[in-house]
């Protein structure tokens, strides 16, 4: 799965998903652009994509995506003189139900998980049309089923899910690919950060191990492979899909 010198950028990229996934890149020959707030942690990401593959380049951004769109195309036409590749990966989650989600907590999920997505695409879309690339959402299981106590976080994945085919119809014209990635539980800091502390996530852990088929939760490093293959030359004829990564979580039904 060669990505044979392209540029991708990859929003999300100092932890959890989008690490692995710019690692799983240059391991493919692609130059990557690490997009994230902390900037310790994207020199990590940096320092592990230069071990995996010092031929290609690791360029690292630190921006919020909802706020610094042109800065981060700016600077990536800058060193690379193209774009090839979106993987749009950042997302944030809080728990909730109608009874208690703040409208506030609700517009930031959606302007972190949504919004910025669509600020982000609509300004690389040029570029892709003409390299004609693609690009990959990383959304979520939530946005093909419904979870009680985290309704922001579900509604802002169900409309990615939409904005990605919808997407993928406007774009194929113009020979771009649009495509998602839909995990189940994957080991990463996003519950902590959501306000569980280690009892409760260790808890939702164990639970999980009956809410998956495969019994047990992922890592990242079984999530970025698929994100790379939607992204390849590989899946030249795949557009309008949604992957579910999560261990048969999707299928699965109470009894």
């Amino acid at each position: 799965m060669t990505l044979n010198k392209k540029v991708a950028i990859i929003t999300g990229a100092s932890s959890g998903i989008g690490a692995a996934t710019c690692v799983d890149f240059v391991k493919n020959n692609a130059n990557v652009v690490a997009v994230g707030r902390n900037l310790e942690n994207l020199k990590q990401t940096s320092a592990a994509c230069t071990k995996a593959n010092p031929k290609v380049k690791c360029l690292i951004i630190q921006a919020d995506v909802t706020k610094d769109t042109q800065k981060i195309i700016d600077q990536t036409i800058k060193e690379f003189g193209k774009i090839d590749i979106l993987v749009n990966n950042a997302g944030i989650l809080k728990s909730g139900t109608i009874l208690d989600t703040e409208s506030g907590d609700f517009d930031s999920i959606m302007d972190t998980n949504l919004r910025a997505v669509f600020q982000l695409t609509k300004s690389v879309v040029p570029y892709l049309i003409k390299t004609k690339g693609n690009i990959v959402n990383v959304s979520s299981v939530a946005g093909i089923r419904s979870f009680p106590n985290a309704l922001a976080y579900c509604v802002s994945k169900a409309a990615l899910d939409q904005f990605t085919r919808c997407v993928a119809l406007e774009l194929a014209p113009h020979n771009v690919r649009v495509n998602s990635v839909n995990p189940g539980v994957v080991i990463t800091e996003v519950h902590k950060r959501s306000g569980m502390d280690e009892k409760a996530y260790a808890d939702y852990l164990e639970l999980c191990k009956s809410t998956h088929a495969l019994g047990r939760v992922a890592t990242v490093d079984e999530i970025a492979p698929s994100i790379v293959f939607l992204a390849s030359d590989a899946a030249s004829f795949i557009t309008g899909s949604l992957l579910p990564i999560d261990g048969g979580k999707n299928v699965m039904c109470p009894r």
